[in-house]
């Protein structure tokens, strides 16, 4: 593995929690915030965002133990108004109480138990052969190339073929979806509109109702079909439920992952010890999926608002308030992690929060591991040596962060 020059990895690095607004895609995608993320962590752990004209304040949780202690609390903080900080900041989520994410109480584990039905251990094992076999031919046909774009020639086309799989959707479908997903949450480049996004997401839901208005009269054996024709307390589920909760798979499950596969290259290729003790069959599989995860934190926040007037971190918030947890710094937290500034892929303990925690906790957490276990197995297997080409393209989200193009030269 080779390294990149500097000059492709250098990033400003802000200090000052009030020199940046959080709400700004460009702020995660052109600043390395690591710096602003240990002194917030050290001075103010749980503060008040209110220093940016015209935007609404918003609270901002930056250690691991007090995001942990928001996630243990949903009757103190609440999903139901939305789950990231853009809806929460304007108006709340259209979907709330239908889609698993941004629903609270008694509605989400009605609506979970069913949806975690359909990650059934059978049918994650008939995925997971399906993956790994998928996985390895793309890995090889990428070496064969020798050089490419990891993201575009093989990240991206692992979690949308394996959800394409999960919700019975046709594989000619599946580079449309992925369009899609990716400009809903954020961009490859500066400057998409809000309105963009949202055209995204409504395209999204438009193919889902369509697609389960046929599996209603036609099921087959997927977690779409399912959904169609499963209950919630007597009835059908409602289609509107059904829908939502698929677009949330997708935008939660392929996003994500493709974003932790590309961090997780490039991070074996900048930590070549780390790779050659993987390599070498010294690092277990499962230990680089959780570290790869922490490392990379592909969704840097969770967003919530307080139901009541309660207590964080010392600090009183007052009912209605926006609470963001930033899995991010959590996930660097010196009070947890030994050294969290290296990257360590047999480390362990590893008590990262990028799937969450709590009732929220990922339901497709499991189905990702598989899918970046399938990817590194692979990567063992074919490739030798690997170097960058080129500069990092990186992904404009204040939700998601990570690489959105890596140009690599693979070698057998």
């Amino acid at each position: 593995m080779s390294v990149p020059p500097p000059a492709v990895r250098e990033r400003s690095r802000p200090t000052d929690p009030r020199s940046v607004n959080l709400a700004d895609p460009s702020v995660h995608a052109e600043f390395d915030l690591g710096e602003l993320w240990r002194r917030q962590r050290a001075e103010e752990p749980v503060a008040r965002h209110d220093h940016v004209p015209g935007q609404d304040p918003f609270w901002v949780v930056s250690r691991h133990a007090d995001v942990m202690d928001a996630y243990r609390r949903p009757q103190d903080f609440g999903s139901a108004s939305g789950n990231v900080m853009d809806t929460l900041l304007h108006g709340g989520d259209s979907s709330s109480g239908r889609m698993l994410a941004v629903s609270d109480g008694e509605q989400h584990r009605g609506v979970r138990r069913v949806v975690q039905r359909g990650f059934s251990p059978a049918l994650l094992d008939r995925l997971g052969a399906s993956i790994r076999a998928a996985t390895r031919k793309l890995v090889a046909r990428a070496v064969e190339r020798g050089r490419c774009d990891f993201m575009k020639d093989v990240a991206a086309h692992i979690p949308i073929a394996a959800l394409c799989e999960l919700l019975g959707v046709p594989d000619a479908d599946s580079d449309y979806l992925m369009k899609l997903a990716n400009s809903a949450l954020g961009s490859d480049a500066p400057g998409q509109t809000a309105r963009d996004a949202q055209l995204a997401q409504s395209e999204i839901l438009v193919y889902f109702a369509q697609h389960a208005r046929k599996l209603r009269t036609a099921p087959r054996d997927d977690l779409l079909s399912m959904l169609t024709t499963s209950e919630l307390d007597g009835s059908p589920l409602r289609d509107d439920v059904i829908v939502f909760n698929c677009y949330s798979l997708v935008l939660g499950g392929d996003e994500t992952t493709r974003l932790g596969m590309v961090g997780g290259l490039l991070a074996l290729i900048e930590h070549p010890e780390q790779w050659d003790r993987f390599k070498n069959g010294h690092t277990p599989v499962e230990l680089l999926v959780e570290e790869v995860m922490r490392w990379t934190t592909p969704a840097i926040h969770v967003g919530r608002t307080a139901l009541r007037d309660t207590e964080l971190g010392g600090r009183r918030i007052a009912a209605g308030d926006v609470v963001t947890l930033w899995n991010t710094s959590a996930n660097r937290d010196e009070r947890v992690f030994a050294d969290p500034e290296s990257f360590d892929g047999a480390r362990r303990p590893n008590r990262h929060v990028s799937f969450g925690f709590g009732p929220h906790f990922c339901v497709g957490a499991q189905l990702g591991r598989v899918e970046l276990g399938a990817l590194f197995e692979a990567l063992r297997a074919e490739v030798g040596h690997a170097e960058v080409t080129g500069p990092p393209g990186r992904f404009y989200s204040n939700f998601l962060s990570g690489i959105s193009s890596l140009p690599v030269e693979l070698h057998r």
